[in-house]
């Protein structure tokens, strides 16, 4: 350990990375769900959420579900089946089809790919917004043309190229859905994220900027898309007296209680992202005399809700480190730093912070996955991150970047330790 950080007294209470913050308001909602014994998957929380979030990004339709996983795995099969119709008993929708996804992501965006029997691709990253690079996307279109399904997140609450997207996506007539779980609030062109899907999706986790302590949300502007998504949300039971079923069906509702916490939540969620604004330009302004930079956004077309603000470190000030597949080990350099070196320190005060979403290409589960950049197939490349020769964007930003503490509970003395820890770690 450095000298600069040794003898450095903690948080006396944690400070997290992103926690719930709650108001009041949802104690209000959720008794009033237990009073009048409305604790099931129907009621008028669940309703309200619905219209509240359906009017806050503009789109027609929103279905409030369990979780936002359970939304994109529903997104990603009505996009299937609109693709290549109801399948055969016993398959997905889509087996033996390629689709096209965001490789640095959390694994929930890409997972219900294969709930469905489908093959992801992996889509390099871009360095402008960290989120799925259009070039890259062209370039799969080239190698993989009969491909007609695209999934993409807004990576840490800021918004993907969307222009150049869906521009690449309609010249190949794909379909899109949007994993917009983390950016609920974000802004492009002034057109709220969660819009730019054939089907899109929001996530109330527990750490998002708004919450239900779980619960997601599938939005649309087809009330086909709509009526079919509830259907199968509540086991697709037919309109019959008895239980009724001819097709499988999923037990994805949303509770009328985590709709009272959410119902609860929505009022202040312009609050809570300028809270997250105010934590990113302090860091930004903190750390602006290091060889760091803050995660990037398109500052004249978009406007983040900076869940998680995020830093990157200069090439030329990384600390030798290296990572296992559960382990990791850095040394320590005076004048430098490293992604892990800097958490360890975090960590030590009581404060928490963790690395950049670990590229889908490169988790065990996905290796054998076809990944591409905008040179062509990116396979082969990224083992060389560990030496300081990666030629794909994902694989540079997970060794190079690392995720801050972001609560908006966090004060800004406390956030100007955190600062100041981090200067010590290039010390």
């Amino acid at each position: 350990m450095k000298e600069s950080l040794k003898n450095i007294t903690p948080f006396e209470n944690k400070i997290w990375l992103a926690s719930p913050t709650m108001h009041g308001d949802e104690q209000k909602w959720v008794d009033d769900a237990i009073a009048t014994n409305w604790v099931s998957t129907v009621g008028a929380n669940i309703n309200e959420v619905e219209r509240l979030t359906a009017e806050k990004t503009g789109r027609e339709y929103a279905v409030a579900l369990s979780s936002g996983t359970a939304a994109l795995h529903l997104a990603v099969k009505l996009c299937a089946e609109e693709l290549y119709g109801k399948p055969a008993a016993g398959h997905g929708a889509l087996e033996g089809k390629k689709v096209f996804c965001s490789d640095m992501t959390f694994d929930a965006t890409v997972n219900p790919v294969a709930y469905e029997g489908g093959e992801a691709v992996y889509i390099d990253t871009e360095y402008d917004t960290w989120n799925m690079d259009p070039e890259a996307l062209e370039k799969a279109f080239e190698i993989y043309p009969d491909v007609k399904l695209i999934v993409l997140a807004h990576l840490y609450g800021t918004p993907a190229k969307m222009d150049e997207i869906k521009a690449v996506a309609k010249k190949h007539g794909a379909l899109i859905v949007e994993d917009a779980a983390e950016s609920f609030g974000a802004s492009y062109k002034d057109v709220q994220t969660g819009c730019f899907g054939d089907v899109s999706v929001i996530s109330f986790n527990g750490n998002k900027i708004i919450t239900g302590s779980s619960g997601g949300m599938l939005i649309t502007d087809s009330k086909a898309h709509a009526d079919k998504a509830r259907k199968w949300s509540t086991q697709s039971r037919e309109a019959a007296q008895w239980y009724q079923h001819e097709e499988i069906g999923y037990n994805y509702r949303m509770s009328n209680i985590v709709a009272g916490v959410v119902r609860g939540q929505m009022p202040y969620l312009e609050e809570h992202i300028a809270q997250k604004k105010a934590i990113w330009e302090r860091y930004e302004k903190g750390l602006s005399g290091l060889p760091v930079k803050m995660n990037p956004w398109d500052r004249e077309n978009s406007s983040p809700n900076f869940w998680l603000s995020c830093m990157i470190i200069d090439e030329s000030a990384l600390a030798p480190m290296v990572r296992g597949e559960q382990d990791y080990l850095y040394s320590s350099e005076p004048g430098k730093s490293s992604p892990h070196e800097i958490l360890d320190a975090i960590a030590s005060i009581n404060a928490e912070g963790r690395p950049i979403w670990k590229p889908m290409h490169m988790q065990p589960i996905y290796r054998m996955n076809a990944f591409i950049t905008k040179q062509g197939s990116g396979r082969g490349q990224s083992n060389a991150y560990i030496a300081g020769s990666v030629t794909d964007a994902g694989a540079d930003i997970f060794r190079r970047g690392l995720c801050l503490p972001s609560d908006n509970k966090m004060t800004p003395e406390q956030q100007d330790r955190i600062i100041d820890i981090i200067h010590r770690c290039f010390k």
